[in-house]
């Protein structure tokens, strides 16, 4: 009796615990957990938006300085490296060191999907607020399939936390014009940002190791996709930074560096804003509109640069742009302690060496270097500058003359007949001295150079045509003992396909023919296609030798003497030389050949790069391999988004910290 009177009281207790675990799960599954939110900014292109998330760095750093913001402070917070500032009560998005749209700035929660592109799109502030207090309290109270009304008349319909829709009104006519709202296609509603689909990077080092300005060539656009400046550096800056965590990677570890930071430099929207383009319009033919305006827009920068007056605009943009960037970067940063180096693509690396090559060294730079610095890209205007022009017209006795005007090669170049008249010059030497002024004057544009209140560290030239255009001011040979007064690394770099570019060594060492350096693949060693053809070379060249080697010896034995005597002789004379090869072969196994020995020895290119080589060729594609012609223009833009072009930058850069690779590369 007593245990059947047991059996309901067990089962009385088993009923309650069951219940409680219930009651605890239930309550675990009611647990509401605030939204981390996630700051988005708006970029508006073609009159499309598109939201983009902030690094997580930067995400965070507006998160705690809207903590901390009063209602009505404003708050400017520093973003992407220093390049953009945030302000938070406007919620909008400027950029520091160029134009640019402003962007509107978001703090986000809650998100739908778009209509077009399938990309989630944010709620506003406001109305995720109202979609977050709906959530908690279906939550909290587990009651779902709550409706809300957008500020746009449209639903969201909130059925349990994995399925929350948003119904967008479609207007529908009928027969008789009239019309109604219907709901359309269900779109996704997604809380929080962990649950998109969407890239969010970790963000940039705050240490800036070495600051570096590049200049754009002909035209607004600078690659195929035909982005402007900004972009190509971003994607430039982007990455460097993956190949600073591939290749640097103890070094960061060790936090011996932090970053590189590239800022563009834009000289093309001032020169078009001259009005040039306007007296362009003028006189530009009706017919095949778009591609005279693309002429207009772009290939003429190269017609402005060699002109008088446009050139002076282009140069003067360039210096006082760069100045300009290096004063604000150095206000925004006062304690960096880092040098400063420049690069340029295409157009923008002449104008950048031309610029450099005008430059005045310090006093304590010009000794012994006096004789080279008028050498490089002066027509062959060697180191006395003025003196040896009047030696060369054979006016030495005027040289005193124009050293009490302290006239320099630049000022020849600017002198008029009255000023010549002025100093005493003689009509005869005066007709002379105005005579190769003239003739100066057709092939090198005179400007006055601006001086740079900084002195770069290295000069790096994309797809760059300076020689061509030093050959066709008729320089024909860089002195090696030339070097750019204020800078002393010179790095040209192209690709083997680039019909813009031109090579710089050979103006240097013009009776020794040499192949440009190899610029290693980012990963290690050559490209495969590469090797096989450089194995196919080698073997063709063997089977060559072998053969001529035997028709060599086919010939002698038909043009030798038939006489047995003469036969024996000339056998032992061969037996003999065979011998005295083979002994001098086995004296010395290890001896290369001779070619071997002059690849070896390092190949003297001056000094305009320090004694270093200066020009590095890039490794094609494969596919690149099969049509040079139709992947030309592609190699004149590949470089923004060239690993192996951002390697040498930051290897070169980095070296003169002496900060080395992980591992050198092959």
């Amino acid at each position: 009796m007593s245990a059947v009177e047991q059996q309901p009281a067990d089962a009385s207790l088993s009923s309650n615990s069951s219940s409680s675990f219930e009651v605890i799960e239930a309550d675990a599954a009611n647990k509401y957990e605030a939204v981390v939110p996630h700051w988005f900014y708006c970029k508006v292109t073609d009159s499309r938006e598109r939201w983009i998330p902030f690094s997580t760095q930067d995400s965070e750093k507006l998160e705690a300085a809207q903590k901390m913001r009063k209602d009505d402070e404003e708050l400017v917070v520093p973003i992407s490296g220093g390049r953009y500032d945030v302000h938070l009560k406007q919620r909008q998005c400027y950029a520091v060191y160029w134009e640019e749209e402003v962007s509107e700035v978001r703090r986000c929660t809650w998100f739908y999907k778009g209509e077009k592109d399938n990309k989630y799109v944010p709620y506003s502030e406001s109305f995720s607020e109202d979609l977050e207090e709906a959530y908690m309290i279906a939550v909290t109270l587990d009651e779902w399939k709550k409706k809300l009304e957008s500020p746009n008349r449209e639903i969201i319909i909130l059925h349990n936390p994995k399925l929350m829709v948003h119904y967008h009104p479609v207007t529908v006519s009928d027969d008789w014009g009239s019309s109604s709202a219907e709901q359309g296609r269900p779109r996704t509603v997604k809380r929080g940002v962990e649950n998109i689909s969407v890239d969010i990077h970790s963000g940039e080092p705050e240490q800036i190791d070495h600051l570096v300005f590049v200049v754009h060539g002909i035209g607004p656009a600078c690659d195929i996709r035909f982005r402007s400046i900004i972009q190509c550096v971003n994607d430039f800056r982007a990455v460097s930074l993956s190949m600073l965590q591939a290749h640097f990677k103890k070094a960061q570890e060790q936090q011996q560096i932090g970053r590189v930071e590239f800022l563009p430099v834009n000289w093309h929207s001032r020169l078009h804003s001259t009005g040039v383009d306007v007296d362009l319009e003028r006189i530009t033919l009706p017919s095949i509109n778009r591609l005279r305006h693309f002429i207009n827009d772009t290939i003429l920068d190269v017609f402005f640069y060699n002109s008088a007056t446009y050139c002076q605009t282009i140069v003067d943009t360039v210096a006082s742009e760069m100045n300009r960037l290096y004063l604000l970067f150095l206000q925004r940063n006062p304690d960096y302690k880092g040098r400063v180096s420049i690069a340029g693509h295409s157009l923008g690396s002449l104008i950048l060496f031309d610029l450099l090559t005008n430059q005045k060294a310090s006093s304590e730079d010009e000794d012994g270097k006096e004789k080279g610095s008028q050498t490089g890209a002066s027509h062959g205007a060697d180191a006395s500058g003025v003196k040896e022009i009047l030696e060369k017209l054979k006016l030495s006795e005027y040289s005193t003359v124009f050293e009490k005007e302290r006239m320099d090669r630049q000022a020849l170049l600017l002198c008029t007949e009255q000023n010549l008249k002025d100093m005493g010059i003689p009509l005869g030497p005066r007709m002379k001295i105005l005579h190769y002024i003239s003739s100066e004057r057709e092939t090198q544009v005179s400007a006055n150079y601006p001086q740079l209140i900084y002195k770069p560290a290295i000069f790096f030239a994309f797809g760059s045509p300076i020689g061509m255009f030093l050959t066709v001011r008729g320089v024909k040979r860089i002195d090696p003992s030339y070097s750019l007064p204020t800078c002393k690394g010179f790095f040209n770099i192209f690709h083997p396909f680039d019909p813009v570019a031109y090579r710089i060594e050979p103006m240097i060492v013009p009776d020794m023919e040499f192949e440009p350096m190899l610029l290693p693949h980012h990963k290690g060693r050559k490209r495969m296609h590469l090797e096989l053809k450089e194995g196919l070379t080698r073997m063709s060249m063997d089977l060559k030798n072998n053969l001529l080697g035997s028709l060599r010896v086919a010939w002698q034995s038909f043009t030798r003497a038939p006489l047995p005597a003469v036969e024996a002789a000339s056998t032992e004379c061969e037996t003999e030389s065979q011998n005295c090869s083979d002994g001098q072969t086995e004296v010395k196994p290890n001896e290369p050949p001779a070619a071997a020995k002059e690849e070896a020895s390092p190949i003297n290119v001056g000094m305009l790069n320090g004694g270093h080589r200066i020009d590095y060729v890039l490794q094609e594609k494969p596919i690149e391999s099969f049509n040079e012609y139709l992947f030309a223009l592609q190699g004149h833009l590949c470089y923004w988004e060239s690993e192996d072009t951002v390697l040498l930058v930051l290897k070169e850069i980095y070296q003169t910290q002496g900060i080395m690779l992980d591992q050198p590369l092959q």
